[in-house]
């Protein structure tokens, strides 16, 4: 087949000329005006308006800004719609769920009305409670309209398009008193972040200050990659994702083993732009031979493991229900050996004295490089309301 000419080939006697074809384009429709009209409804009756938005918000930053001023209403971030906005953005209480924020939280359970834009969010406990809220629903794909949350009105369309649509018929004057709020709850919600990332309880490192301090030293234009488990929780809350910056995971799969093989393709695909994956021990562990790719192909991959010697997320899931630990220990791996013996560079970090020259050391490194940085593995990822410094 390999060595048969292109124009020698013939089509199957079975092939009756069904095919699919390879012009596609997203469907781009808006609902029928009653149906918008029904969602203006409730949206002006609201008084205390809500938004989440999801990855499906991804090209339509315009228009979701504008309703959110137009509403006076914060809006809280589906995991893979973290760089959806900066996390300094004065429109955004952060992340949600179990790796988000205390203020989208409290958003969420005191609001009266709730938008939700291009998402499944799946942690059902994080939307309003359904006699709460009434809800609007948007999104290009009607299988997702009510999945997670019972709305009252759902639309189902292109989300730009549909929100272009939408915002005549919404009320002129909002109330800015919800988001003023879920503003101040924010700044209490930074300081106590603060006191987390600078505040060690043991010898070994806590994850949240490695954390703090990638997010500092990321270039303005990095491309995060995450891995799943207890890093992600920490990733997720203690990086502060600011305006040119990307972020990928695998939010919808939720599997391990995603970060080195996502930054591998983000470095593919965006040459000019550092790519940065953010891993546990038991994750890197799963495919670290793909590192050796990275440094066959040149690529500028930066690799940090969270390394505990332990399933540092299912271990304390155990904890939390009750159950004596079982799988959780991890052999020891020396990752910076590792990524020497395969041609990258490799470098550890196992206190606050040397973590921060090794993070700018390791992101300095042209090319393929790994940090290994050893914390402790009895750092919990805690639900929003039950942080503490």
């Amino acid at each position: 087949m390999q060595r048969q000419a292109l124009s020698a080939d013939k089509p199957s006697p079975e092939n009756h000329g069904g095919r699919t074809s390879s012009a596609w384009s997203p469907p781009m429709g808006i609902p029928p005006a009653d149906q918008l009209r029904a969602a203006a409804e409730v949206i002006n009756a609201g008084k205390r308006i809500a938004i989440l938005a999801g990855q499906g918000c991804a090209n339509v930053l315009p228009q979701l800004r504008r309703l959110a001023e137009s509403l006076g209403a914060p809006i809280a971030k589906a995991y893979l719609a973290k760089a959806l906005l900066p996390d300094d953005d004065p429109l955004t209480t952060g992340g949600i769920g179990h790796l988000g924020t205390a203020p989208s939280q409290w958003a969420m359970q005191s609001c009266d009305t709730v938008v939700i834009l291009g998402t499944t969010m799946p942690w059902i406990d994080y939307y309003p409670k359904p006699a709460q809220a009434r809800g609007v629903q948007i999104d290009i794909k009607s299988d997702h309209i009510g999945l997670k949350y019972p709305v009252e009105v759902g639309l189902t369309g292109d989300i730009g398009a549909t929100l272009d649509a939408l915002m005549p018929m919404l009320r002129a004057e909002p109330d800015h008193t919800f988001l003023a709020e879920a503003q101040t709850r924010m700044r209490a919600w930074r300081t106590l972040l603060d006191q987390v990332e600078t505040t060690q309880r043991g010898p070994r490192l806590r994850p949240q200050t490695a954390m703090r301090a990638l997010s500092e030293f990321a270039p303005a234009n990095a491309l995060f990659s995450m891995d799943c488990g207890a890093n992600t929780h920490f990733a997720a809350r203690h990086i502060q994702i600011r305006e040119g910056q990307s972020w990928t995971g695998s939010g919808t799969l939720v599997t391990m083993a995603s970060a080195l093989p996502l930054a591998i393709a983000g470095a593919f695909s965006q040459p000019g732009r550092p790519s940065i994956a953010v891993a546990g021990d038991g994750g890197l562990a799963m495919l670290m031979a793909e590192l050796s790719t990275a440094v066959l192909h040149g690529l500028d991959v930066k690799v940090m493991v969270l390394n505990n010697d332990a399933l540092a997320q299912v271990k304390g899931e155990q904890r939390e229900i009750g159950a004596q630990e079982y799988g959780c220990k991890l052999g020891h791996i020396d990752f910076a050996a590792y990524a020497r013996a395969v041609g990258a560079r490799g470098l550890s970090a196992g206190s606050v004295a040397d973590l921060r020259p090794a993070v700018q050391a390791w992101l300095s490194t042209p090319g393929v490089a790994l940090l290994d940085v050893q914390v402790d593995a009895e750092e919990e990822s805690q639900r929003p309301d039950k942080v503490t410094a």
